[in-house]
């Protein structure tokens, strides 16, 4: 006969089985270092930045002020948020590192810099942005194709621009180059709110993300 003590730990057995849902506390923001030329996407940048400190949620970015990049950065640090730099030594100069940070952290180089954005974020939030943005997006995706890592990406399609790339992935799996399972490793939305919300509802558990992390 079950009694009321054996149904009260049963319970309690159950809910400690349930891991706690993990929160987004820091976001990777790969963008450019241009402004480019319509101000909408400045407007992205400077939105995103208050909108990532509305919700607790710290910056890690590539360490530059100028461009989408600084106005990232001064957006967060102007609503009273957290934002770590990770720059390499040869870009450390006036014209283009931010020294207003609340940490600047310097590296060899451009890998050890993805690497340790990597390391000290949650997830992956993609603005527009030129060659250096699509690298270490596509580092990121390929990192998690491969099981290196196993946090989130997401691309916001400021006035479109993510359009083409989307096409682009469409058009490799239906060529045979990228496996149809695989096509979402790096989701593309509208907004930043909508975008940040989709990566807080593709975190990986705890456990999961730090045994991937342990295999590179």
């Amino acid at each position: 006969m079950m009694t009321a003590h054996s149904n009260a730990a049963r319970n309690a057995g159950a809910a400690a089985d349930v891991a706690p849902r993990p929160v987004l506390r820091s976001v990777c923001v790969f963008c450019g270092s241009a402004p480019g030329h319509d101000p909408v996407f400045m407007e992205a940048a400077r939105a995103t930045g208050a909108l990532l400190v509305s919700r607790g949620i710290g910056l890690v970015y590539g360490g530059g002020h100028i461009g989408m990049m600084g106005a990232v950065a001064d957006s967060v640090l102007a609503a009273g948020g957290r934002v770590t730099g990770v720059i390499p030594e040869h870009l450390m100069r006036p014209e283009v590192a931010h020294l207003g940070l609340s940490e600047l952290v310097v590296v060899d180089s451009m890998h050890q810099r993805k690497r340790l954005m990597a390391d000290r974020s949650d997830a992956f939030l993609v603005l527009p942005g030129g060659y250096g943005t699509l690298d270490e997006t596509f580092e990121m995706v390929t990192w998690q194709q491969l099981r290196i890592q196993a946090k989130p990406l997401a691309a916001v399609n400021v006035a479109g621009y993510f359009d083409l790339l989307a096409r682009w992935i469409e058009h490799s799996v239906s060529s045979g180059f990228i496996h149809r399972s695989q096509s979402g490793l790096l989701m593309v939305e509208p907004t930043v709110e909508r975008a940040l919300d989709r990566l807080q509802a593709s975190l990986p558990a705890p456990g999961l993300a730090q045994e991937q992390a342990g295999r590179d």
